[in-house]
């Protein structure tokens, strides 16, 4: 029907893995922009990823606001879809590509001309900070084609699918994987290739986006792409996203301020130990958020079904998933943390400091897991404001935490911890709120 997959008919645990694998596969390979990008100039030592470091956060922030889109179109279009109301769907599916479109250029148009003024925040030395602006504003050039893609992303989720952004994202990475070395060291670029490399990738993958939907699919029986926008897709458009949006955007920001923090003791090891990192632990973030978006895609269409039966069989059974994962990375963390962070920078200095990083946040890795399949049966549900409410408290609250410990004996370390910490306490916050508060299982979907 329409190219849509029905998630309110079938076996629970087979539509889940159907949904989820794709999805975890497409936010690893979205992540691994950044850690090739990362692998290539760690071979231009660590000045250079302190750079492009620097820069990440930023581009954590876009791709944080890119969220409106996805997250609007995959809660809206689902259960659009699960009330069997396919206008509605296909217009949800034009709002979030517009909105997306209008929020890519004036951010970019912002970051372009601030670029200076917002790297010149961590007071780095100044090579390292002509590289980061160079790289900055390249970026924002590809920004247009970052924010449709997440858009896109979302609505063939929400649609049941979640394999034709994966196989996207794929090309598009692999096209990066062939430029970075190209651009960095045959044409003798350095970082600005890296920039280069990421921009041309991104945009083949908005082409394909746009190929596959008017020459291959007809998803939703078609939709155009831009729209005059109306007040009530919106409204509810941004009432689902912009949690969600602003949550990351505020997490990212928290990082920006915890940088400043890690560069005051750490120096540009400090920084880059921070950066490097949090792109590995985020590679756990978002592979297993693969399964929070599968469950939130999963919820929206039984939860405007009124299937609750098979919300509670899906919770538990992704619970059970990223569980394992957890434990997982907690080994991996916990016993090769150095041999991991020297994939991405090779010097000895470097490498130790980032295994320090990673043993430290290799406590919270179970309760991060929590916290991820709480927020699926929230946006599920169409609840995006109690995981923002959580994650915006408990990541304010590194910031007075990393000074604190920082300026004991754990000198850099304390940075570290207080972002361990946070994430545990999220983790028990996320879960307790969820179970007091399991009504949620239990109301219809919205009524326009």
């Amino acid at each position: 029907m329409h190219g849509i997959r029905d998630l309110t008919q079938g076996p629970i645990r087979r539509q889940l893995f159907n949904l989820a694998l794709p999805i975890m596969g497409t936010s690893f390979v979205q992540m691994a922009y950044n850690l090739i990008d990362m692998a290539w100039i760690g071979r231009l030592g660590s000045e250079s990823v302190a750079a492009v470091g620097a820069v990440g956060i930023i581009v954590w922030m876009t791709t944080s606001l890119a969220l409106l889109g996805k997250v609007g179109a995959e809660v809206s279009v689902g259960q659009s879809i699960g009330a069997r109301n396919m206008e509605d769907a296909r217009l949800f599916s034009s709002h979030s590509l517009t909105l997306g479109l209008l929020l890519s250029l004036g951010w970019g148009a912002a970051l372009y001309l601030f670029a200076r003024f917002i790297i010149s925040f961590y007071q780095l030395e100044a090579p390292i900070t002509e590289d980061a602006v160079t790289f900055l504003r390249i970026l924002t050039l590809g920004f247009p084609f970052v924010f449709l893609s997440y858009a896109f992303t979302g609505i063939h989720n929400a649609a049941g699918r979640s394999r034709i952004p994966f196989f996207v994202n794929g090309i598009g990475l692999i096209l990066n994987i062939l430029l970075d070395p190209l651009f960095i060291f045959v044409f003798g670029w350095g970082t600005a290739g890296a920039a280069c490399a990421t921009c041309l990738s991104q945009g083949a993958v908005c082409f394909l986006f746009v190929y596959h939907l008017r020459r291959k699919s007809r998803l939703l029986g078609g939709f155009p792409f831009f729209i005059r926008l109306r007040g009530y897709y919106v409204r509810r458009t941004l009432r689902l996203g912009l949690p969600v949006a602003l949550l990351n955007i505020l997490f990212a920001f928290i990082n920006f301020c915890m940088g400043r923090t890690a560069s005051h003791h750490g120096g540009h090891i400090g920084l880059m130990t921070l950066t490097a990192g949090g792109q590995i632990e985020a590679l756990a973030w978002n592979t297993s958020q693969g399964f929070s978006t599968a469950l939130s895609a999963f919820t929206a269409q039984n939860y405007a079904s009124g299937r609750n039966d098979r919300l509670r069989g899906a919770y538990r059974t992704t619970l059970a998933m990223t569980s394992l994962f957890g434990i997982f990375c907690t080994l991996l963390f916990m016993f090769w943390g150095e041999e991991i962070f020297s994939l991405l920078v090779p010097e000895r200095e470097a490498y130790l400091s980032g295994g320090i990083f990673l043993r430290i946040e290799a406590y919270s890795m179970l309760f991060m897991m929590l916290e991820i399949t709480m927020q699926g049966l929230f946006y599920g549900t169409g609840r995006t404001i109690p995981p923002a409410v959580i994650s915006i408290g408990f990541n304010l609250l590194r910031i007075p935490l990393a000074i604190l410990l920082s300026s004991t004996s754990l000198g850099l370390t304390g940075v570290w911890w207080s972002i361990s910490l946070t994430s545990i306490a999220k983790g028990i916050t996320s879960f307790l709120w969820f179970r007091l508060k399991g009504t949620y299982l239990s109301g219809n979907a919205h009524a326009r």
